[in-house]
């Protein structure tokens, strides 16, 4: 099996798109098989492949061990079979694409989910290239049973060809069964995914418990018991089926209403088990009766917000009205009898303490089992009126963290599309001669590191592992921790690069982050940045930003401004960023990724009317 990873490939086809290889004597309807080298040559496969690998945090010498290995015995298998008889794919060498597209589609959407669900953040991090893996795999092999099931396939002399015999080694020709049953292949998935996953990756896989069921789950057909691994799997493969035909893909891959349901409960679940405090006197986060949760309105806001961010889930609005309205729409939060989010209560206690809030009210059985709910508050609380503008006075004692930043952070839509312009970028822009995997990918707008610069052709290295989190600093807020917080989100990939909308990008060989965003994702993260900052009349960000500054870890230019333009072009759109340059990447990243070959540093220094993005040395500059 490990001849897939060492044999030499050949040169590029110049072929613009899948065409079979028929016979000298096309009249008997049968085509030679090729290997995978030439099936995967084409421009558009090679750029899907391309796609994968950047979705993946991996050398290319552990990408040819866990996904262009599968990848190539999956070609060879499939050859030039249609992925339907007169639907989608319906043309030879269709079901290939579709099995490329949907691992492209499903690796883009696992982007926006950390997994497993409901585990710590250093879990999640521990089995990050576990789950993307299976990702993966489940979106490959969800349909190959077709090719046992559906199809009738024979040699030359009119001997059956049945997959399990192994890829194609002589001329064939296939034909649809007409007596095919339309959701066996589902069943018969099982008799090839051992052909395609060697035992090495079932080893590795069989380490995660959570993912192993969800994998298995997928793998037979049964996606209502695979949790979030099936979700993926369905909506790539609609979106890959409606690419073929003409339609939305973003639809397709527009995130589902429960899903950000299901990340807000566990938000609150979580926060609810590890740091808001209930029923407490004068200091309390919210309070339990035998009927209701109240939580302080601002508290959960800010709080749940910051713990979705460092969880690296998007979606969550910036605005604490937002926020409210965000949890009300997906039944979390419930409505006064006017249809607003925030209720005003009087808090009153047994030995006589009284006082008002805002609260959001939730149903309890939304955040615990009947067994697990704890014993309510002694006292009262009464609800005084219903229909009150938010914001909200803060609970006096309790862990207020002070105003959210007013200046305009990231404001992120929940009804986002996941990214996926980018990939319907690549895959509509018309197909050039690129050069196969076995040379280095060129970059493009989402780019990852190459760690190791290895050969795709490298004999493959044990499954890989993801490095634990750095524990985050417990004290105030700084420079070094801002630095600290950065480092780990690259690593982890929680903070993505080189993407649409990333914060940080490779740029002049070095790291650049983009200004003011990237402060103002660190203090939506780090609520309590707001109270010292307005010690000092700033604003959150800027308070991070001076800190930054002062660490002197970036580049300054040769006029002594701290900041650099970026221009930025894309397939549709132009646009500036601003932002610093680091002075030691390496820092960051390890090893450097290539440049992002979508900007490029402007000729001009930046315009100093700009005081968002410039501090006290660059007026002075």
């Amino acid at each position: 099996m490990l001849s897939l990873f060492q044999r030499k490939r050949p040169p590029p086809s110049s072929r613009a798109g899948p065409t079979p290889t028929p016979l000298a004597d096309p009249g008997k309807g049968l085509m030679r098989p090729e290997p995978a080298a030439s099936l995967l040559a084409t421009p558009r496969r090679q750029r899907l492949l391309e796609h994968i690998w950047q979705r993946t945090s991996l050398s290319r010498r552990q990408f040819a061990t866990l996904y262009l290995g599968p990848l190539e015995r999956y070609a060879e298998l499939v050859q030039q079979f249609p992925a339907s008889e007169s639907h989608h794919h319906a043309y030879p060498g269709g079901m290939l694409d579709h099995g490329l597209e949907i691992v492209a589609y499903a690796l883009k959407l696992r982007q926006s989910h950390l997994l497993p669900a409901g585990t710590t953040p250093e879990a999640q991090a521990a089995q990050a290239e576990a789950w993307t893996a299976g990702t993966a795999y489940a979106a490959l092999l969800h349909d190959v049973g077709k090719v046992a099931v559906d199809l009738h396939v024979e040699y030359a002399d009119g001997t059956v060809w049945h997959p399990w015999h192994g890829p194609l080694r002589r001329p064939y020709r296939f034909r649809y069964r007409k007596e095919r049953e339309y959701r066996l292949h589902s069943a018969a998935t099982g008799l090839l995914y051992v052909r395609l996953l060697d035992p090495g990756i079932f080893d590795w896989l069989a380490d995660y418990p959570d993912l192993w069921a969800a994998l298995l789950y997928v793998l037979a057909g049964q996606y209502e018991h695979a949790g979030t691994l099936g979700e993926l799997v369905v909506q790539a493969d609609q979106a890959s089926v409606a690419q073929e035909l003409g339609g939305d893909p973003s639809k397709a891959l527009a995130a589902p209403k429960h899903a950000l349901q299901r990340k807000l409960l566990d938000g609150l679940r979580f926060l609810l088990r590890e740091e808001f405090k209930l029923n407490q006197p004068q200091a309390s986060d919210g309070w339990l009766t035998q009927d209701a949760l109240w939580l302080v309105s601002k508290t959960v806001s800010d709080k749940l917000r910051a713990h979705l961010l460092q969880q690296g889930i998007d979606g969550i609005p910036a605005s604490n009205t937002a926020v409210f309205n965000v949890l009300q729409d997906h039944g979390i939060a419930l409505p006064t009898p006017n249809g607003k989010a925030i209720w005003k209560a009087t808090v009153a206690s047994d030995a006589g303490w009284s006082h008002s809030f805002t609260f959001l009210k939730l149903s309890p059985a939304l955040i615990w089992e009947a067994a697990e709910r704890p014993a309510p508050f002694a006292g009262q609380v009464r609800v005084e009126q219903e229909d009150v503008a938010q914001p909200e006075p803060p609970a006096p004692g309790a862990a207020q963290l002070g105003p959210a930043p007013s200046a305009a952070p990231l404001v992120l839509s929940t009804a986002a599309d996941n990214g996926v312009g980018a990939l319907l970028d690549l895959l509509d822009m018309a197909p050039a001669a690129s050069a196969p995997l076995s040379t280095p990918p060129e970059p493009v707008a989402d780019a990852r590191a190459d760690a190791e610069g290895d050969s795709l052709a490298s004999a493959p290295p044990p499954p890989p592992t993801t490095p634990a989190l750095t524990p985050r600093p417990q004290a105030e807020p700084s420079g070094e921790d801002f630095m600290a917080w950065l480092t780990q989100g690259v690593g982890s990939r929680r903070l993505i690069i080189n993407d649409a909308k990333a914060l940080v990008h490779t740029v002049a060989g070095t790291a650049y982050l983009v200004s003011p965003g990237v402060f103002q994702r660190y203090a939506q993260e780090h609520p309590q940045v707001a109270a010292v900052a307005k010690q000092e009349k700033l604003e959150a960000w800027q308070w991070v930003q001076k800190r930054f500054e002062k660490l002197g870890a970036h580049r300054k230019q040769a006029s002594g401004l701290n900041i650099w333009t970026c221009d930025v072009t894309g397939p549709r759109k132009s646009r500036r960023l601003h932002g610093y340059l680091l002075a030691r990447p390496e820092a960051l990243f390890g090893e450097v990724p290539p440049d992002n070959p979508y900007l490029r540093l402007a000729t001009k220094p930046p315009k100093r009317e700009n005081p968002a993005v410039q501090n006290d040395n660059d007026e002075q500059g």
